[in-house]
């Protein structure tokens, strides 16, 4: 459940209408609501209840500052993946022991913050990053408390892109050298193994990759725990999917139930690390239609979004509902056609050969389900303005990063003295 819906004949946020924050703000823009950000958090921490649980919003999934904080307040942690996200993570008042920092490619800057902040833990992702986290910790007179993440070598069966735990992924340790690696950390001096981390995609639509991973895991700290090592915590990753369409997806409960039952009484302190999960339905992509455009075979809605700003549909060929600012008559005319954006990529493409009550230049849409690796992955290309976020909280809404403008992005760039 979201909290955009059509009352009287028009789509709202929450109790916003659309069209007062189109007038104010422009098109395109982000606009994600506070009500569907805490009904999911909350939706998820209950499928967790009783179990020693915290979780960990995924920051990659969307870091605006409200996002962080409007969750951070809800009792949530967080897990990031760069100095970047760490540095967001602090801003937005999240506490270093509320923190989990992820990531293959840490630099030593990123590695001496997150220690000087505090973080829960930094997942290790291979041995040299192990050494070299020791070493800085050894710099800084501290002990890094670590997690090591395993690759289990387990298909989740989602987009390859976003497939994170085979063996030809570039994630985590093999399963099989974690006795290795974990007496390897025992040994050196300014490092305290609290845990094991695990994260094998995003987007799963079925729970059986996560009964395979969690089987995996579970025997691993069996046969650590055998020889004297005392695992505290598993980091079980996010990855639950969420319906972009009709098709079905594990409910938080049943992921809850079966954590209960295949690590429920192994006495770790559970971490999760939702992300899309919270975030994904509690946005939208607002848009105008710039054209109605006839084609030699098909009709083409060219819209003033594109592309740069929603790169999902064009990079994983992801689905997205498309829906009128005004609701349709039952019965009306519609019409057949390809909605793209104006980028000169044949690429930039939103839907196609989507049935949608007939447009006219000038009409809104809202791309449904924007909120996740939405604003976070867009860019600048063909010069485009970033387009503003806004936030709405029942009947009240704020601009929570403004349009960035062409002029800019101007002002960081300098002409070499040789062409002044």
């Amino acid at each position: 459940m979201d909290h955009f819906q059509y009352k009287n004949g028009a789509l709202w946020a929450e109790d916003v209408a659309l069209s007062t924050i189109v007038e104010a703000v422009g098109t395109p823009f982000y606009c994600y609501s506070a009500a569907t950000l805490t009904r999911h958090y909350n939706v998820f921490a209950q499928a967790l209840a009783g179990l020693p649980a915290l979780v960990c919003y995924s920051v990659k999934a969307n870091s605006n500052l409200a996002v962080i904080k409007t969750l951070a307040r809800l009792g949530a942690g967080v897990d990031v993946v760069s100095g970047g996200e760490l540095v967001r993570a602090l801003r937005a008042g999240v506490p270093g022991e509320r923190i989990v920092f992820s990531g293959v490619g840490k630099t030593a800057p990123e590695i001496s913050a997150a220690l000087e902040a505090g973080v829960l833990q930094i997942n290790i992702e291979s041995e040299p990053e192990l050494a070299l986290v020791n070493d800085i910790a050894g710099g800084l007179g501290l002990t890094a408390p670590i997690a090591i993440r395993i690759n289990p070598d387990i298909d989740a069966h989602t987009h390859d892109k976003i497939s994170t735990g085979r063996s030809e992924d570039k994630f985590g340790i093999e399963w099989t050298k974690v006795h290795e690696v974990v007496t390897r950390s025992a040994a050196l001096g300014h490092i305290e193994v609290v845990g094991l981390a695990m994260h094998i995609g995003s987007q799963l639509t079925s729970l059986d990759p996560f009964r395979s991973a969690f089987a995996r895991l579970q025997t691993l700290v069996a046969d650590l725990r055998s020889q004297g090592v005392e695992i505290q915590r598993l980091d079980l990753g996010g990855g639950l999917g969420i319906p972009y369409d009709d098709s079905a997806v594990p409910e938080p409960a049943a992921y809850g139930q079966l954590v209960r039952e295949m690590l429920g009484d192994l006495d770790c302190r559970l971490l999760f690390e939702p992300g899309r999960l919270i975030v994904g339905n509690a946005g939208i992509l607002v848009t105008k239609v710039v054209y109605i455009k006839e084609g030699a075979t098909r009709n083409f809605v060219i819209v003033d979004a594109a592309m740069n700003d929603l790169l999902r549909p064009s990079l994983y060929d992801a689905h997205h509902e498309i829906v009128p600012l005004v609701e349709p008559s039952p019965g009306g005319p519609e019409m057949s056609a390809d909605v793209v954006g104006p980028v000169c990529e044949t690429g930039d493409t939103f839907a196609t050969e989507l049935t949608l009550a007939r447009l006219e230049a000038g009409d809104a849409l809202a791309i449904r389900s924007a909120g996740a690796y939405g604003a976070v992955m867009a860019s600048s290309y063909n010069s485009r303005a970033l387009v503003p976020e806004v936030m709405v909280n029942g009947a009240d809404f704020a601009v929570i990063r403004r349009r960035i403008a062409t002029e800019d992005y101007l002002d960081y760039e300098d002409m070499p003295n040789w062409l002044e």
